[in-house]
């Protein structure tokens, strides 16, 4: 039996109305996974030991809180360490469906560094609806709706090295920060950030935040929020996707990244002031086509 490289740690929401629905799409498309990895979802929301007896995958009870009922994100990975013996561990959230490229593209990245941090642009869809999981066929993009890349400030996956992430403060888990905040440790420490989002995608399945309270103000904005702010330190979004060192391509060979983040904006300036803002003289003009024509 080949060994796990990976073991995928998750903290999901209760399982009630769609936000169940896609979470169940999620976890058990990373049971679809071959070699099949080493799940464990953690906490005591409704449903969650239900769905980890269904799929036979691992469930840990009694994470670390604040005074909120909010999870701590250094316990989650105390935790994680404490129980699984994969190389890899790998934080995702609970809405992301994975397809068979994420086992590809870990791969190929852990055979370049023996300590990297992995993370991959979103992918946006909607799916109200479960996934048939009982025929043969392998899960692809094809097989779903189509979607949006998503931005790159919204970062869901999390590959990395066990011995990784010793000394993690208590970021809430669910709110703003605690996602940039691992990038920034990771940068912090010397070590490679890899984007393999030209190898693999994290497929985001779009939801409300009535989970939480004041919806996704809350998250990104609310108290929790600038609590997790606090501990990131610095300018909001100084760490996202656009600081990865290192690039994953299809050919399994990785790629440094030079001035990403500087072209980005640069990029959005000529955006900016070259197109959106000359869209209506160009429509005088002629231009532009209207849809119709077209």
């Amino acid at each position: 039996m080949t060994r796990s490289l990976v073991t995928i740690i998750a903290m999901p929401k209760p399982f009630r109305g769609h936000i169940g629905i896609i979470q169940r799409n999620a976890i058990s498309s990373w049971t679809k996974l071959f070699p099949r990895p080493d799940i464990f979802l953690f906490g005591e929301e409704f449903g969650t030991a239900e769905i980890a007896a269904e799929l036979q995958i691992g469930h840990l009870r009694n994470i670390h809180r604040n005074e909120l009922g909010t999870p701590l994100l250094d316990d989650l990975f105390k935790r994680a360490k404490e129980t699984t013996d994969t190389p890899l561990l790998c934080y995702v959230n609970s809405d992301i469906i994975l397809l068979q490229s994420f086992q590809e593209a870990i791969a190929a990245v852990h055979e370049h560094f023996p300590q990297f941090l992995a993370v991959t642009h979103r992918w946006e869809i909607d799916l109200p609806k479960p996934l048939d999981f009982k025929s043969d066929q392998r899960l692809h993009l094809g097989l779903l709706p189509r979607g949006v890349p998503g931005h790159h400030t919204a970062i869901d996956l999390f590959v990395f090295s066990r011995d990784m992430y010793v000394d993690v403060p208590s970021l809430l888990i669910g709110r703003a920060w605690f996602d940039q905040w691992l990038i920034k440790d990771a940068l912090v420490h010397g070590l490679p950030v890899v984007d393999m989002t030209k190898v693999a995608r994290a497929i985001h399945q779009k939801h409300d935040y009535a989970h939480i309270s004041g919806g996704q103000q809350g998250a990104y904005s609310g108290e929790e929020a600038q609590r997790n702010l606090n501990i990131y330190g610095g300018v909001p979004h100084a760490f996202t996707l656009l600081n990865a060192t290192h690039e994953l391509l299809p050919d399994r060979t990785i790629a440094v990244l030079r001035y990403r983040r500087e072209k980005f904006h640069i990029q959005q300036w000529l955006w900016r002031n070259f197109v959106q803002r000359t869209a209506s003289l160009r429509k005088r003009l002629g231009l532009i086509r209207s849809q119709a024509a077209q």
